[in-house]
């Protein structure tokens, strides 16, 4: 049975990692300019942050980031090259920049660990004392947290063989601080689907949600189907977990619980079904006032052609009218011009 030390598992067991938004968009805008997406290729940067311990608990907040140079035969997991020079340069730059965030690890964009991960993280080792490795998974198809972080740690085997180095999983978080968020929120409003509304993008989340559980509930299963073929060894700690998890699940068995599901379901059933029907009838008459707008504006238009033809019969009239007029004088001039004549 393989186990690692105990005072390796104390000293990581509080420890959390948390990743800012700054660092994510970093990460892929880096692996979008750098690696097709057609290919396994991953990216590999520096990451720079702090390293504090807030409530007896210790947190590595990582803030900001740098891509590397890094090359790798996808073939030979053991043949890779990474200017370390390169590391020194960028970070003598950031540390003018900000002095209070310093190298606390390195990532790259797996998605999962390799065979030269700890080859890698050896040479980190030039520059942090204890290194983070925090993988950034950069698939649009993946739902849920994408980053994994881990820490190296010495593994002791019951037989007394040597001794080998592995990775500890920590758990890792995502926060923004206050800047952050409102640039986040611009972000996405400016890639929100103005097309969409509030309840279809509402109803988009929570199947990204259960999408996001389903891969997690395949995954434990995959493990335990591994586990309980041998394939794995046991983590007591993991199975601790999981069963405290599935004693916190409501009892489904039960009438009273059924009535209770049944219940809020038809409630929320009724909501949407009578969202439905006011939308339509809210569409209905929206397109009744439209088509008796453009009747009345129709009306309008035919009344002002059919005015604008009748004033023009009625000039025409009036000149008719004053031309015969000036007829009639012409020939009454004529005959008083005879009778002067005449006297």
């Amino acid at each position: 049975m393989v186990a690692t030390t105990s005072e390796q598992l104390a000293a990581h067991a509080s420890t959390t990692v948390v990743v800012h938004p700054l660092v994510l968009l970093s990460v892929a805008d880096h692996h979008a300019r750098l690696v097709s997406r057609s290919t396994t290729k991953r990216v590999v940067g520096v990451l720079l942050g702090q390293d504090t311990v807030v409530n007896g608990k210790r947190v590595i907040n990582v803030a900001n980031s740098f891509g590397i140079p890094f090359e790798e035969d996808e073939k030979s997991s053991k043949t890779w090259f990474l200017d370390h020079n390169y590391i020194e340069g960028m970070f003598s730059m950031f540390r003018k920049v900000n002095a209070r965030e310093r190298m606390i690890g390195w990532y790259h964009t797996g998605p999962k660990l390799r065979a030269s991960d700890q080859e890698i993280n050896e040479l980190f080792k030039r520059f942090i004392a204890k290194p983070v490795m925090v993988i950034v998974d950069v698939r649009p198809e993946v739902v849920g947290i994408p980053t994994d972080a881990y820490y190296s740690v010495e593994e002791i085997k019951d037989d007394g063989t040597e001794t080998r180095k592995t990775f500890l999983h920590l758990p890792s978080a995502i926060e923004a601080e206050e800047a952050e968020e409102i640039g986040v929120e611009h972000l996405l409003r400016d890639i929100k689907d103005s097309t969409t509304t509030t309840l279809g993008t509402r109803v988009a989340e929570q199947l990204a949600s259960l999408q996001g559980l389903q891969s997690r509930l395949r995954d434990v299963h995959s493990y335990l189907q591994d586990v309980s073929a041998g394939k794995m060894p046991i983590q007591h700690q993991i199975v601790y977990d999981l069963q405290d998890a599935l004693n916190l699940l409501p009892d489904l068995s039960t009438e009273s619980v059924r009535s209770s599901f049944s219940t809020s379901t038809n409630d929320q059933l009724l909501v949407v079904y009578l969202s439905s029907l006011l939308r339509a009838v809210i569409a209905l008459h929206a397109l009744v006032d439209n088509k008796a707008t453009i009747g009345r504006a129709e009306l309008e238009e035919t009344d002002e052609k059919e005015g604008g033809a009748h004033g023009g019969a009625k000039k025409g009239d009036e000149k008719v009218k004053v031309k015969k007029a000036g007829t009639e004088k012409e020939n009454k001039e004529p005959d008083r011009g005879d009778a002067d004549k005449g006297l």
